[in-house]
């Protein structure tokens, strides 16, 4: 290359911190982008910036101002407004751009799922007798299932809530993963669960409810992914790398979803 590398790197997913460790063993010039909405963010071992960009404008402004040359979006699968903002603003500032994300998941044998399109769609699934759910979506999408007030539902979040869910009867843990199968299966017999409802966000941070849900017996309701423009993928923080170092090389690496 004819100049170096100058990453910016839409972090907030276990696969970003990875990448951001290599970069910087490597010595290579990136800076690691927080949206924000983690109240304790991990530390990471490059320069960290915290919040949005003010839209595609906002992140085409910045990757000139910053003199970017490689845009990584690690962002979590179903960012996929920040996704489609980096697909836009890479090409509009005419440097290189892919995503590192995970591979999603498959049901195997054993497994229950049912796959709904959106949350929308989820919601309107449980409309029906009492349960007890277990909402495997973080804090985002809560409020969405106050419409369905007759079911239990167990919340997991990353940080607790400044305030309580609107939920009439629920039970929130507050916990930070990766979690293991045997926590997850003991999880979901202390409170019983009848159902999952869970985002197919793919990796393995997350997939032990899924594996304990198996063992269980138990249905899952499996949110799939949001669609996001066409753009170059990987799965492992390896290969950014390798793109990083010979973007021709690996122009024809498959999408991978």
């Amino acid at each position: 290359m004819s100049s170096m590398p100058n990453i910016l790197l839409l972090g907030g997913t276990t696969e970003a911190s990875a990448l951001a460790v290599l970069l910087a063993a490597r010595g290579i010039r990136a800076t690691f982008s927080y949206a924000g909405r983690t109240a304790s963010p991990r530390a990471q071992p490059l320069p960290v910036r915290v919040g949005g960009f003010g839209g595609v404008a906002g992140l085409l402004a910045h990757l000139r101002a910053e003199g970017i040359t490689h845009l990584v979006d690690a962002t979590h699968p179903f960012a996929a407004t920040m996704s489609a903002h980096a697909v836009a603003a890479a090409h509009g500032a005419g440097i290189a751009h892919a995503a590192l994300t995970r591979a999603p998941w498959t049901p195997v044998a054993g497994d229950r799922w049912t796959a709904v399109p959106d949350m929308a769609a989820a919601v309107a699934a449980l409309d029906g007798p009492p349960q007890r759910i277990m909402l495997a979506l973080g804090r985002m999408h809560v409020e969405d299932f106050a419409a369905l007030p007759q079911h239990h539902y167990l919340l997991r979040f990353v940080d607790a809530p400044d305030a309580a869910p609107s939920l009439p009867d629920h039970a929130l843990i507050v916990d930070r993963g990766p979690f293991t199968v045997a926590d997850d299966t003991r999880l979901l017999q202390d409170h019983r669960i009848d159902l999952i409802v869970a985002k197919n966000a793919g990796g393995y941070g997350a997939v032990a409810k899924l594996d304990a849900a198996r063992a269980l017996g138990l249905r899952v309701l499996m949110i799939d992914r949001p669609p996001v423009p066409d753009r170059q993928e990987f799965h492992r923080p390896e290969d950014i790398l390798d793109w990083i170092a010979h973007p021709v090389a690996s122009s024809g690496m498959p999408r991978g979803v």
